[in-house]
């Protein structure tokens, strides 16, 4: 017989909803109508959105919708299993080795997504007699994989390569089994990005095995747009197809040997059901058109530029970003959502970001631009923010 004091086995829900609502961290989702590369509509109004991750506005390309429906029309719309046992379709083969070839890398292992990605393979790698050493503000993809490896975690100070170092240094000959590095080359949150160089150069002073996920960078960044990591020597990189890539899914670029170990050892390979047809078809087609944008990333870094500075002219924050990722930086929870709200109320969406996905005290708007903005666009939310400013002094 159940007392009295176990009656509601659901009980902890309603705190911890409750909890997050006193604090202003209950999420909801909503329903969101693309209209094109940079509008949608909700609730009935359009929108000017300033949210989304497809920075080169591939999402509705015509290429990748053309190749997804060729996919479908060969090999149906689902892979039926993952990919060791009878998912491996004969499309996978032709896509990884051209990703491995734009990345400068021996081989490339497609995956179902980013997330899936980080909590899996650094399990995969390290044992429970490893050190994995992570930054800061690294996005929650990694924290999790860390978490799932079950081996000690050392947390360095955010892109501070001194501290990593005296970290390194202090821990090379305690009997670790391996120690390993894992870091963003572009930070979600953030913007910034990282001494690509200093970090390679310390991972092998050190004999240290460096994971890099480049998801932020890829189709952006880089040699043809192929990411900060291109022409260094990095022992794992992960990225993702599902921002400037404008479809879904993940991959591995890496060594063959590499390749081989993730194929025998990475749970969230081998346990998955593999990526439909057409989502791959879209990042075939993803995979030929983004070495020759070019004049598309020299725009959205120009603007983004232009943003930056135009922020910082009215007296905001954008912290260290550098890059299509532009936080404003708001420091309370209400005064964010707020923001968010009044942006909202003017036609643009920009999601304010709040505890626990950043640090207490670090509520902020995130913009994400994206190739297909214009100077109009951008101007019209400098605009709507110079009011917001005008209408709190």
């Amino acid at each position: 017989m159940v007392d009295d004091k176990h009656k509601d086995k659901l009980s902890f829900i309603d705190a911890e909803l409750d909890r997050r609502n006193d604090r202003r961290q209950l999420r909801k989702i909503r329903n969101v109508l693309p209209l094109n590369g940079v509008e949608v509509n909700i609730d009935g109004r359009p929108m000017l959105n300033f949210c989304s991750n497809d920075y080169l506005g591939l999402s509705m390309h015509p290429l990748l919708q053309e190749r997804s429906i060729e996919f479908i029309h060969k090999y149906g719309s689902g892979a039926t299993a993952s990919r060791l046992i009878c998912g491996n379709y004969d499309f996978y083969e032709p896509v990884e080795n051209k990703l491995a070839q734009l990345k400068q890398v021996e081989a490339a292992l497609v995956m179902s997504s980013g997330f899936q990605a980080n909590i899996s393979v650094i399990p995969a790698l390290a044992d429970s007699h490893s050190l994995i050493l992570s930054d800061q503000l690294n996005h929650n993809s990694l924290i999790q994989g860390c978490r799932l490896a079950c081996c000690r975690v050392a947390v360095y100070r955010h892109n501070d390569l001194s501290h990593l170092a005296q970290l390194l240094e202090q821990n090379f000959d305690k009997g670790y089994s391996r120690i390993l590095i894992a870091t963003e080359s572009v930070f979600s949150m953030d913007g910034d990005v990282v001494d690509m160089g200093g970090l390679v150069a310390l991972a092998e002073n050190f004999n240290a095995f460096l994971i890099v996920d480049d998801a932020h960078a890829t189709g952006v960044l880089g040699r043809q747009g192929m990411g900060l990591t291109c022409g260094h020597d990095i022992d794992l990189v992960v990225g993702t197809f599902g921002k400037a890539g404008g479809s879904f899914g993940a991959y591995l670029a890496c060594s063959e040997k590499l390749r081989t170990y993730m194929i025998n050892c990475c749970s969230g390979l081998i346990y998955t059901t593999a990526l439909p047809p057409a989502v791959v078809g879209a990042i075939d087609a993803a995979l030929d058109l983004i070495p020759g944008m070019e004049a598309e990333r020299k725009l959205l870094q120009a603007n983004a530029a232009y943003l930056r500075g135009s922020l910082h002219e009215m007296g905001w924050s954008t912290g260290s970003s550098s890059t299509q990722i532009i936080p404003v930086m708001i420091g309370p929870v209400a005064d964010a959502l707020a923001l968010s709200s009044w942006l909202e109320e003017n036609g643009i969406l920009i999601s304010a970001i709040r505890p626990p996905t950043v640090p207490e005290g670090t509520s902020r708007i995130r913009l994400s631009l994206s190739a297909l903005h214009t100077r109009k666009h951008i101007d019209r939310v400098i605009d709507v923010l110079q009011k917001w400013r005008s209408r709190k002094s």
